[in-house]
């Protein structure tokens, strides 16, 4: 293949790539495909989907992730456990070795855009060891020939460089292992390598809007969204696991999108063009607009189990990993708006997987207690999820989305909640998690039952339903709701144990506590006593 000289010359003098073998720029899906299976990376799957598998990384390696401390951002940074500095001595020694490294090889490059709002949009530049990697990156970021439009070779603003077989030295390059995710805001460049999980691409992009967009007054949210008939927009907060992709998905409402999202004057729209869902024990039944996902051209499936004979897959096998994942084009979805734009939310949406079974299946968040739940990020992760864990964890993840927060958790509280008080939105938190004991004993809300109180929040059913207060945590629950029986609103009621209730409720109140302490000189007040009444 002939190498773009212009494309080459600009690749070597802004990020010394030279004596590159070829150079695959901009390649269509059906190309791609044909390069992966021409260098055997994947597999196509019933339905034509692209089946890859990651090796030894099937999920982030989120303590492998660094930003370099330069000037210009150092103090912007929240630095501490999530945002981990690296030297720029150290960054140009690893890009040095990447350089080395990709000698004689093939690269694909991909340019596309990050952002739906053209006053904040963001091109980025995705250069991959990979043909499958380029089809993600292709799915997951808003393509430009879609929308009539083309980057010239020197348009990117940002560039992501993905070299999964190389592997750091850490003695050599001040890694912590041989996998690394470098972000360097002064060069305005990310280098990933030792690690073939793609969404390490998806979630650099994240990092660095969530770094950006903020410093422009716009509000940067890991969220779901979509938007009713009447133009009314949700927006759904949730850590994985929690039902984003799921609940996001209706056929009723328009999907913005499914995880990434600004706030900016204008209105939300998503930062992406595609959705990146799990899929174990993904059905036609409970989730048919993603479940058609995955027997679809030009979907990549990751680490889903295929039996390489039919090119059946089993969604529901997660010896690889549970972290199965389909990324497609949003495009995909039939009701979805492309590129994702809409007006200013009138409902915000908290979703918390409470593994312990004691948080009310739906209370009314007032402005105060919207922001205590947004900094607190509450979910808990259960036996299986990652190795160690043998019962329920209580996680808090601050924004519901720490790990890709490069500031301060408080500048994305106050944008939160100046939204909510200039648009006047109404703020639920959703608990889709366990109901009538803890993990092991009780069961999962029901699917059907969390729709349906999603369902009635959004068409405002419950703004006249009288609620009372849990006298644990504070929170104002609806006493009835369309569709639900009411004693499942009561997460006591729904307990055989109620001595064990109290006392799992209490201790999931004093973890809020404690968490919330190292944001108390951050926040107002009303924010400090809008957690748990219980352990004040």
């Amino acid at each position: 293949m002939m190498v773009n000289t212009n494309l080459s010359a600009h690749l070597e003098a802004s990020l010394g790539l030279s004596k590159l073998n070829d150079i695959f720029w901009n390649q269509s899906a059906p190309a791609l495909y044909e390069a992966a299976m021409r260098r055997g990376e994947a597999h196509v799957g019933q339905g034509g989907t692209l089946v890859a598998y990651t090796g030894s990384f099937t999920g982030r390696a989120p303590n492998d992730k660094f930003i370099v401390d330069e000037a210009d951002s150092h103090d912007k940074v929240w630095w501490g456990e999530v945002n981990k500095a690296i030297s720029e001595e150290n960054f140009e020694k690893v890009l040095n070795s990447v350089q080395t490294f990709l000698q004689g090889k093939a690269i694909f490059v991909q340019d596309l855009l990050a952002g739906a709002d053209p006053t904040t949009e963001l091109p980025v530049r995705i250069i991959t060891q990979y043909a499958w990697h380029a089809l993600f990156a292709q799915n997951m970021f808003i393509r430009p020939a879609e929308l009539q439009r083309s980057l010239a070779v020197d348009e990117p603003q940002f560039t992501i460089l993905h070299v999964p077989d190389m592997q750091a030295d850490p003695a050599q390059h001040g890694t912590r292992s041989g996998a690394f995710i470098l972000v360097n805001f002064a060069r305005r460049l990310v280098i990933i390598g030792g690690t073939h999980y793609a969404g390490e691409i998806k979630k650099s992009v994240f990092s660095i809007m969530n770094y950006l967009l903020p410093q422009q007054g716009v509000m940067s949210m890991h969220a779901s969204a979509n938007v009713g008939q009447a133009g009314d927009v949700a927006i759904l907060f949730g850590l994985s696991g929690t039902g984003k992709t799921t609940l996001s998905a209706d056929p009723e409402r328009l999907l913005i999108g499914d995880d990434e999202h600004g706030w900016s004057d204008q209105g939300v729209f998503n930062l992406e063009g595609g959705c990146y869902a799990k899929v174990i024990n993904l059905s036609a039944e409970a989730e048919p607009l993603i479940y058609a996902t995955t027997h679809q051209f030009g979907t990549v499936l990751e680490n889903t189990v295929m039996d390489m004979a039919t090119r059946e897959l089993d969604l529901t096998d997660g010896s690889l990993t549970e972290n199965t994942r389909a990324s497609y084009p949003i495009t995909q979805i039939p009701n979805a708006l492309y590129p994702g734009k809409a007006g200013h939310a009138k409902h915000i949406i908290m979703l918390t997987c409470d593994a312990f079974g004691v948080l009310p299946p739906i209370s009314k968040l007032t402005t105060s207690q919207a922001m205590y739940h947004f900094l607190s990020g509450y979910t808990a992760k259960v036996a299986g999820t990652e190795k160690g864990i043998t019962e329920p964890t209580t996680t808090f993840s601050t924004c519901f989305g720490a790990p890709f927060m490069a500031l301060h958790p408080s500048v994305y509280a106050d944008l939160l909640g100046a939204k909510i008080n200039e648009h006047q939105v109404s703020c639920w938190l959703l608990n889709t998690g366990w109901s009538g004991g803890p993990y092991g004993i009780g069961n999962r809300m029901k699917i059907r039952h969390t729709r349906a109180m999603l369902n009635a929040a959004l068409r405002g059913d419950l703004d006249q339903v009288d609620t009372r207060i849990d006298p644990i945590f504070g929170l104002n629950i609806p006493v009835s709701c369309p569709d639900v029986p009411n004693e499942v609103l009561d997460p006591a009621s729904t307990w055989a144990d109620k001595t064990a209730y109290q006392t799992k409720a209490q201790q999931l109140a004093a973890a809020f506590h404690q968490n919330f302490a190292r944001f108390a000189d951050y926040v107002t007040a009303e924010v400090r006593e809008a957690g748990p009444l219980a352990g004040r």
